[in-house]
């Protein structure tokens, strides 16, 4: 219990209540001197009350460089005791009031030192005093005091100021035991008090789910690193409204927990979508005092699902048109060779050419709808070869430039490519139809003209192509669908052109999404690996060379290879 007592805050302590208790002394004693007849020696006083000041000032340079605090306390105790003996002396020896400084320094020892030094000071300052009343009464040493007691009275004042002394030094060892146990134990429920607290702070900062509290209001106080990382702010969420950082309502606190999706727009970034759950912040007897929200990020089990579904739908759409576009097709045929023999006939009228048009150009739109069916079903043959991305979008957007400009249709191109090559291990001709159904899309977006910027840069290992449009843009809904069959936005289309789309980059082991926002235009992102970058186990690069050099790799099995892949890297 005594190793952990904190000596040498309480010396510090010490020296600065003595030098206020001297301040006030000495203060006082002067304004008694002026305003009473009593004969204070100034002189002596002034220069005791000095000395004691010189004294503390000294005790302070000596408590910052010498560490034996032990030592300095019994030095302070005696030297205290030596100086109220000497300015009891100064103040009337048994007619002083100041003699009641011998039990403050009787206290100060009982906190500083053992309980046996509490009786040993009181001793001493028994001795002390009584050795000044003594020195006094037989005129050995000048005397200050105004009256002359009897013997006996003397005998009384110096065994009652004994019998205090001890009793003092008893209660006040007392005291001072409990006052160090009190501290000991502060310091150990303080100690124990931080130790938790840093465990459940690790707990919190270490959890892989979000977490954020707020208080009854609704403004934030808590944020884990985890949030952090998934809303890409700091500290400066603190404070702020939990319901502003998010797209869509936070889940309704009707029970103890309730739990929802919302979304969230990072400053710069993608939309993500978040798993909420919110349960009430009880204090034990004290009511609610706010809401937990922890979450998770579901933006890439989303995506997958979007993918899945996706999968699906094309799956149904190619079998679908495998069954149904040849006999069509065959019945279409004879139809438009019989529209276009009537056609030649001489006697027929202008209305019926028309009709007979009609037919024909409705003939044509539904056989490209078959071909596009036929071209989304049929097993695509790929031929993967190194190829230029900036080639093929110099390519592309010079072709689109001159129709445009043919068109006089007032949109306007602008290229931002960083890089002068962008080598990929692609089909070009493949790459070129994704490229080119971006650029009509925008296009069809923009028919009263804009602009269509195309930008190229790199992302890790991977190049990521972007093909934004000003036009009249889509809802979440349109965008999050873009990509399934039969959900063109213009009129006349087939809804299968995304998805074929769709289709070729998957089987190219990259990436393909859409940004929009309704009024604001239309980003389509295209992000394809990099030439050598990446590293592949051998054996899934010896059997991807083999289907490669088949040349009939289909959608459906080259994504199974991409998967491959990615399990393997």
């Amino acid at each position: 219990m005594q190793a952990t007592f904190d000596e040498r805050n309480w010396l510090g302590w010490l020296v600065k209540i003595r030098v206020i208790i001297l301040t006030f002394l000495f203060g006082i004693e002067l304004a008694v001197a002026r305003l009473s007849e009593n004969p204070l020696p100034l002189r002596p006083f002034v220069s005791s009350m000095l000395l004691w000041f010189a004294l503390s000032l000294f005790y302070i340079l000596l408590l910052s460089f010498w560490e034996e605090q032990r030592v300095q306390a019994v030095l302070q105790v005696v030297t205290d005791m030596a100086m109220v003996s000497l300015v009891v002396h100064f103040t009337g020896g048994w007619d002083s009031s100041l003699n009641f400084l011998y039990p403050l320094v009787i206290i100060v020892a009982c906190i500083l030192l053992p309980k046996v030094w509490a009786y040993l000071t009181s001793a001493l300052a028994f001795i002390l005093y009584g050795c000044v009343l003594e020195l006094n009464y037989y005129d050995i040493i000048p005397s200050f005091a105004t009256t002359h007691p009897e013997l006996k009275s003397l005998e009384a004042i110096m065994f009652v100021n004994l019998f205090a002394y001890l009793a003092v030094a008893y209660l006040a060892g007392l005291l001072a035991a409990k006052l160090r146990q009190v501290d000991v134990q502060l310091k150990d429920a303080s100690g124990a008090l931080e130790s938790l607290q840093a465990l459940h702070e690790n707990i919190i900062q270490c959890m892989s789910g979000g977490l954020i509290t707020t208080d009854v209001e609704g403004r934030i106080t808590l944020v884990n690193m985890a949030a952090k990382g998934m809303l890409g702010c700091g500290d400066e969420l603190i404070g702020k409204s939990v319901k502003s950082l998010f797209l869509d309502p936070l889940p309704n606190l009707g029970s103890e927990r309730a739990h929802g999706e919302v979304r969230f727009q990072p400053a710069n970034g993608f939309r993500k979508t978040f798993r909420v759950i919110v349960s009430t912040l009880s204090v034990p007897d004290g009511g609610a005092a706010g809401c937990v929200y922890t979450f998770d990020d579901l933006t890439e089990i989303r995506r997958l699902e979007r993918e899945v579904r996706i999968q699906d739908r094309l799956a149904a759409v190619g079998r679908l048109a495998a069954a149904i576009a040849h006999e069509i097709r065959n019945p279409l045929t004879s139809i438009a060779g019989s529209v276009s023999m009537l056609s030649s006939a001489s006697e027929m009228t202008e209305e019926q050419r028309q009709l007979l048009q009609i037919v024909t150009r409705e003939s044509e739109r539904l056989n490209n709808i078959i071909t596009d069916f036929l071209a989304y079903s049929r097993g695509k043959q790929y031929r993967f070869d190194k190829v230029d991305l900036v080639l093929l979008l110099e390519d592309t957007l010079t072709l689109l430039e001159h129709r445009l400009v043919a068109e006089n249709s007032g949109i306007r191109i602008e290229r931002n490519l960083k890089y002068r090559e962008a080598p990929t291990l692609a089909d070009g001709d493949k790459i070129k139809q994704v490229f080119w159904n971006f650029c009509q899309n925008a296009e069809r977006a923009m028919k009263n003209g804009g602009t269509l910027t195309v930008s190229l840069e790199s992302i890790g290992e991977d190049w990521q192509i972007h093909f934004a449009d000003t036009g009249h843009g889509m809802t979440p809904q349109q965008s999050e669908k873009i990509f399934e069959p039969f959900q063109s936005g213009f009129d006349g289309g087939t809804g299968l052109g995304l998805a074929i789309v769709y289709q070729i980059v998957q089987a190219h082991e990259g990436k393909v999404w859409a940004r929009s926002k309704l009024d604001e235009g239309t980003t389509f992102v295209l992000r394809l690996r990099r030439l050598g970058a990446g590293v592949r186990s051998s054996a899934s690069s010896s059997d991807d060379k083999k289907l490669l050099a088949a040349g009939n790799l289909d959608a459906a099995s080259k994504s199974a290879v991409g998967a491959g892949r990615r399990a393997h890297g």
